[in-house]
Parts: C-alpha cells; sequence; structure tokens
C-alpha cells in the first residue's frame, strides 16, 4: 500500500465527531491508506503491528480513546492519527511517559503548523540524545579494546610513559580525536589539514605507540595516560 501523510485534525473532519473538538496534530506517514471508517481493535492492531494489550495500555495512558460501535471497540481517524505518532515516537525509542507530555502540548496547539513545530522539536531533542548515546558507545567499544590490548601484550603496556616518546599540540589534538571516534575525513577537517597531510600525521602517532593500527595506538594513548579514560 502507498504511504500517506495524514492532514491535521480538527472539528469539521470526517469521523472527528461534532460533539468535542480536536486539536490538531503533526503530519507523519503512514505505510498504508487512510480508513474511510473507524475501525475495529483487531484492525487497528493489523495497521500498526501491535497486540491488542499494547492498545489497551496506550489506552490507559490516555494517548488514544475507543469508541464503541454496539459491542465492539472502534477507533475513528483521529485516533489513527494519534496512534501513527505514538507508532513514530515509540519507533525511534522514545519514552510512554515522554510521549504523554508531548500529546499534553500539542492538545494546545492552534494550527497544523505549531504542531509540527513541536513534533519536530521532540525529534531534534531525541537526535541529540542518540547523538550523545554514540559517543559513549564508541568510548565504551575503545575501552574494550583497550583492555583486550593490554590483556593480549600483558603488563608493559601500563608502564609509565617513556620519555622519548613526545607529541606535539596538533598531535595530541589528533589523538584525542582519534579517541573520540572521529574518521580521518572528519579529522582532516577539524585540524585544517589536507588528507594527506592527516594520513602522515595519523602514521607518525601510530608508530610513536608501536602500534599495527589507529584503534591500537589509542588504546596504548590511554593506557599510558596520554588520553583520558
Amino acid at each position: 500500500m502507498r504511504s500517506d501523510a495524514i492532514p491535521a485534525m480538527t472539528e469539521n473532519s470526517p469521523l472527528a465527531g461534532a460533539a468535542h473538538y480536536c486539536p490538531p496534530l503533526p503530519q507523519v506517514s503512514l505505510p498504508f491508506e487512510m480508513p474511510g471508517q473507524p475501525v475495529a481493535i483487531a484492525e487497528m492492531a493489523d495497521l500498526f503491528g501491535v497486540t491488542h494489550r499494547t492498545l489497551h495500555f496506550y489506552e490507559e495512558k490516555g494517548l488514544i480513546t475507543a469508541r464503541r460501535s454496539g459491542s465492539m471497540r472502534v477507533y475513528d481517524r483521529v485516533q489513527i492519527h494519534r496512534m501513527a505518532v505514538i507508532n513514530a515516537c515509540r519507533e525511534i525509542g522514545i519514552p510512554v511517559a515522554v510521549i504523554q507530555e508531548l500529546m499534553e502540548e500539542l492538545s494546545g496547539a492552534t494550527s497544523e503548523t505549531e504542531a509540527n513545530e513541536m513534533f519536530h522539536n521532540m525529534l531534534a531533542r531525541r537526535k541529540r540524545e542518540l547523538t550523545a548515546d554514540i559517543s559513549n558507545i564508541r568510548r565504551q567499544m575503545q575501552q574494550i579494546e583497550s583492555l583486550l590490548v593490554a590483556e593480549d601484550e600483558g603488563p608493559a603496556l601500563v608502564s609509565p610513559k617513556p620519555m622519548s616518546l613526545v607529541l606535539s599540540d596538533i598531535e595530541k589534538q589528533c589523538l584525542g580525536l582519534m579517541a573520540e571516534g572521529y574518521s580521518a575525513p572528519r579529522l582532516a577537517r577539524a585540524l585544517n589539514l589536507d588528507f594527506e597531510e592527516l594520513r602522515r600525521m595519523e602514521d607518525g602517532i601510530i608508530q610513536k605507540f608501536q602500534a599495527t593500527n589507529r584503534f591500537q595506538a589509542v588504546a596504548k594513548a590511554m593506557l599510558l595516560g596520554f588520553v583520558p579514560n
């Protein structure tokens, strides 16, 4: 099925209900066409690949609301739209409590533009969180690498800094960025060097630490105290 961007819901939207006002919601994409009629809970679960229990949980948290059609629980276009926003948030790891805060904030939106801005601000915050997580994972991976190198090469690596091992200021800066996981092109830009100059500097640092690659050089530098853990 084609992906549709869901328009903002208002009090005049089909199936939104004339008895209450529905604040606008941000635009999100659906992997299916928006149903023309309210859907039962089984179809709602199938549309989003969740369980009935998940939908009940979201109802308990006040994120979506089911209506009754005879003995069936049904969800109209507004609730499908809300579920699309919730699902998008959950797929990028946003906690339910934060989604509740977002929905509360969206309840005060007066236009689709304002709702989109609120949603995008939350996405930007999540992106910053994930960027920080990536940096932490890289540091942890490098610490693991340093421990593995220490095990492989024995206690010689933890000896005091050799007097002959001297790094220039730019080499120290380069080493610090290498420890943060910078790629060679990014290193070159950060240090204002052309690619060949950067390569020669990296090779020099690797040689000074008697390492075979940049990761081993960083691990040795950490163990010798040139780079803080």
